[in-house]
């Protein structure tokens, strides 16, 4: 493993650093990953399959038939990983617990080996002075309930609570901050809908009744976590910045339709206890009101501590006839640079925190922002991955400007710490600070590693902190003090 100091390459850093003056003191400087992209060990420690070790191991699911058995062998590599985390100077570190880990079967008592790694990670975390952000569901769902209807049932949802009250209880006093879904829109009309992601079932109605039902896991969730501890609870959805592609009505129209499906359907019943006209309009014929029940919206308005928002780019959207669904055809802001065809657009971010300020008065954290790019190790020995530099100090300087808009950002967990399994595409997609060799496991932190260690370190010397982000005041908030 290369540190990341000798990957510090000065010509490289120089003239790219932030103006650190302008995040505030105690802003939590991050990185996220997620189990099933990082950990491997599929069956080992009493794990049970997962609706993506099914997917993955489907032909044609995924690109080269890559999956998630080995990964980046986390499972057994975690304290290496964690050192990395340190090396580079993270504050905090936002991580999922793997519920077919934890749960094979999705039900019933956890399984005590899964405890007890997981006791390990946020245990070694807190003797680091990183601070564990934890999420409960990142797509991992036991293929036990997928079997009796996934998403798409409602007894999936009170399995969730369940899940969710039982590992807060055996984890909650090494972590005081908690995600319950990670993009349930993704999970929904991905997994649901066009089949693109796990289980890949392509049934719009099942589309439905799956998003409506993630919303009311996480307000089911989010009311059995506060009965056994007294953490801080949230979520996080990735929040689509939408541009018409002109000012013809008709693209306009699309693009509020667009907007319907990934924003409104997910913010609005959280934070406002309702669907919008618009989304029940446009999911009249596929069922949403039928699955729909008394007292739901209620639930899933249950008051949270902060927002957890994940956004990577900017899509233009044109009015499509032929598409069925939303008729809509979309496509990435220009330009589209990175090696997934996103685009770079840093107002895209400054965007939708402002939007999301806008619904609420809660704190606001970054909880997934990042680009991947064809990254390689150089005949030096360094991965000098200078667009990904580029891409964080243009979204932190948009995430700075938002803050100075009046959003109540409190920190940026930069997705990932490692080059990972990419869902769908494999490992054909780097997004890590830290390049992965997959077939050696070596790791070699990135030039951008060291540009975020740099950041880091001058905001540390800037507010006067020995760590920003742990026990800082402004950064700590409680739900009854906070939820509004």
């Amino acid at each position: 493993m290369t540190t990341v100091s000798a990957q510090t390459d000065q010509a490289t850093l120089s003239g790219t650093a932030l103006d650190i003056s302008r995040f505030p003191a105690g802003f939590r400087w991050g990185a996220a990953t997620a189990a099933y992209q990082i950990e491997g060990g599929v069956a080992e420690g009493g794990r049970g399959p997962s609706i993506w070790d099914t997917f993955a191991h489907t032909a044609g699911r995924t690109v080269h038939g890559d999956t998630g058995d080995i990964a980046c062998d986390g499972y057994h590599r975690w304290p290496q990983d964690l050192q990395l985390a340190a090396d580079i100077g993270l504050t905090a570190y936002r991580i999922s617990v793997s519920w077919s880990r934890l749960q094979p079967s999705g039900r019933g008592p956890l399984n005590g080996e899964a405890v007890a790694f997981y006791r390990g990670v946020l245990a070694r975390l807190g003797e680091l002075g990183i601070r564990p952000l934890v999420t409960l569901y990142h797509w991992d769902l036991p293929q036990a309930l997928e079997d009796e209807g996934g998403w798409a049932v409602r007894s999936t949802t009170e399995a969730f609570a369940d899940y969710a009250r039982r590992t807060v209880e055996a984890l909650g006093d090494l972590a005081e901050d908690w995600i319950t879904l990670n993009e349930a829109w993704c999970s929904s009309f991905l997994g649901y809908g066009t089949g693109a992601h796990a289980p890949g079932r392509t049934h719009l109605p099942d589309a439905v009744a799956a998003a409506h039902h993630l919303n009311l896991a996480h307000g089911m969730a989010v009311r059995a976590v506060r009965a056994v501890r007294d953490v801080h609870v949230g979520v996080a959805h990735i929040l689509t910045d939408l541009v018409p592609a002109s000012d013809d009505p008709l693209d306009v129209a699309a693009t509020r339709r667009v907007d319907a499906n990934n924003n409104r359907f997910f913010l609005d019943p959280l934070f406002r206890g309702a669907y919008p006209r618009d989304v029940l309009d446009l999911y009249a014929d596929a069922g949403l009101s039928g699955v729909v029940r008394d007292g739901d919206l209620e639930v899933i308005s249950t008051p949270i501590d902060f927002l957890g928002v994940n956004h990577y780019h900017q899509v233009i959207v044109s009015h499509d006839a032929d598409d069925l669904h939303l008729g809509a055809a979309q496509h990435a802001a220009a330009p589209a640079s990175t090696s997934f065809g996103w685009s770079v657009r840093p107002e895209s971010i400054h965007h939708v925190l402002l939007r999301a300020s806008g619904y609420t008065g809660l704190p606001l954290y970054v909880t997934e922002s990042g680009a991947c790019f064809d990254d390689y190790v150089d005949p030096t020995g360094q991965v000098r991955d200078t667009e990904r530099i580029d891409y964080l100090r243009g979204y932190l300087g948009a995430v700075a400007d938002a803050i100075a808009d009046g959003a109540d950002v409190r920190g940026y967990y930069a997705w990932s710490l490692l080059d990972n399994f990419e869902w769908a595409e494999g490992y054909s997609k780097r997004f890590g600070l830290v390049f992965v060799d997959y077939a050696t496991q070596t790791r070699i932190p990135k030039a951008s590693a060291a540009w975020y260690r740099e950041q880091i370190a001058a905001h540390t010397r800037a507010v006067g902190q020995d760590h920003p982000g742990l026990g800082t005041a402004g950064n700590t908030h409680h739900h009854k003090e906070m939820a509004r």
